[in-house]
C-alpha cells in the first residue's frame, strides 16, 4: 500500500492514458535518464534543481514526480510543489520500480524535439478521419500532453513540417518516420515505436486498423468506430474542434478495450473503475 505522498506504480498504471491522470514529471539526474532514456508514457522531464522557481506553475493541479527510486529527488521535490500549492505525490520506487514492473515506457529518442514552450509539434493533413485523430489521441495520453497538430492542405505537410519544425506524420511518401508500413496503419506503427504495446493499446490498434483502411473483419468494433469518424468529419468544419470531439471518442474506446470488453448490455449495471 502507498504511504502519504506516494502513489504505486500499479495504482499509476490505471490512470496513465486517461483524461484523469494528474502531471508525470520526470526529475532523474541526467547520470540516471542517460542510463535508461526512456520516459513513463506522458511524463516530461525538468530538473531537481530549480524546483523552488518553477514550482508555483503548478499551483492547484494534481502531479506525480518520478526520480530513480522514488527518495531524496522526487521527494524534494514534491514538498516545493506542495508548499506551492500543487497537491503533489511521488511514485513508489520511482522509475526503476516502474521498469521492474515491465510497465511500458517511451524512448525518448523517439518523441520529437520540444520547442520554447515544452511542447512536441506535429503535421498533417486537413480533414482528418480516422488514423489522424487516433495518432494525436495517443501522442497526447501516452507520449505529449501539450502536443500541437497542425492540419494543412495535403500538397503542404512537407514543407510545413521543414519550415515550422514539426513532425509530419500519416502521410505517404520516402523517409516519412510515422506512416503506413505495410499492412500496419500508422497508427500501429506509433504503439510499437513507443513502446505501448500493451494489450489494450493492441486491441484498439486492430481496431483503428480495420477502419483506417477498409477491412472491417479484422474487429467486429471497426465498423462502428468508422461510422463514428465519418460522422464527426460531417459535424465539424474545423479539424481542431474534431480533434476534441475525436479524442473524447478514442479516450471511450480505449476504456473499452481496457476494461469492459467482456461486459454485455445487462442490469444492474457495473460502477465504473479508475
Amino acid at each position: 500500500m502507498s504511504s502519504i505522498n506516494t502513489i504505486s506504480p500499479d495504482k499509476l498504471a490505471r490512470l496513465v492514458g486517461t483524461p484523469g491522470c494528474p502531471i508525470l514529471m520526470d526529475v532523474r539526474t541526467d547520470e540516471d535518464f542517460a542510463a535508461d532514456p526512456r520516459l513513463i508514457p506522458g511524463s516530461f522531464r525538468r530538473s531537481w534543481s530549480d524546483a523552488s522557481d518553477w514550482a508555483p506553475d503548478f499551483t492547484g493541479r494534481p502531479v506525480v514526480v518520478i526520480c530513480q527510486k522514488g527518495l531524496k529527488l522526487s521527494q524534494g521535490v514534491a514538498a516545493w510543489l506542495r508548499h506551492a500549492g500543487a497537491l503533489a505525490e511521488t511514485l513508489e520506487g520511482g522509475a526503476l520500480a516502474w521498469s521492474t514492473a515491465k510497465l511500458p515506457m517511451v524512448p525518448a529518442d523517439k518523441i520529437p524535439p520540444h520547442d520554447k514552450r515544452g511542447r512536441s509539434l506535429w503535421v498533417t493533413r486537413s480533414r482528418p478521419k480516422v488514423d489522424r485523430i487516433a495518432c494525436p489521441w495517443l501522442i497526447r495520453r501516452f507520449v505529449d500532453p501539450a502536443a500541437v497538430f497542425l492540419f494543412v492542405s495535403p500538397s503542404e505537410v512537407r514543407e510545413v513540417a521543414l519550415r515550422f519544425g514539426a513532425a509530419p506524420f500519416d502521410i505517404e511518401g520516402e523517409g516519412v518516420f510515422w506512416s503506413h508500413r505495410g499492412a500496419l496503419c500508422t497508427f500501429d506503427v506509433m504503439v510499437d515505436e513507443f513502446g505501448l504495446g500493451t494489450e489494450p493499446l493492441l486491441r484498439l490498434a486492430t481496431i483503428v486498423r480495420g477502419a483506417d483502411t477498409a477491412q472491417p473483419e479484422l474487429a467486429p468494433e471497426a465498423a462502428g468506430l468508422l461510422a463514428a469518424s465519418l460522422g464527426l468529419s460531417r459535424m465539424y468544419a474545423d479539424d481542431l474542434p474534431q480533434l476534441e470531439a475525436g479524442i473524447a471518442l478514442y479516450d471511450a474506446f480505449y476504456r473499452w478495450c481496457r476494461d469492459a470488453t467482456d461486459e454485455t448490455h445487462h442490469w444492474p449495471v457495473r460502477k465504473p473503475r479508475d
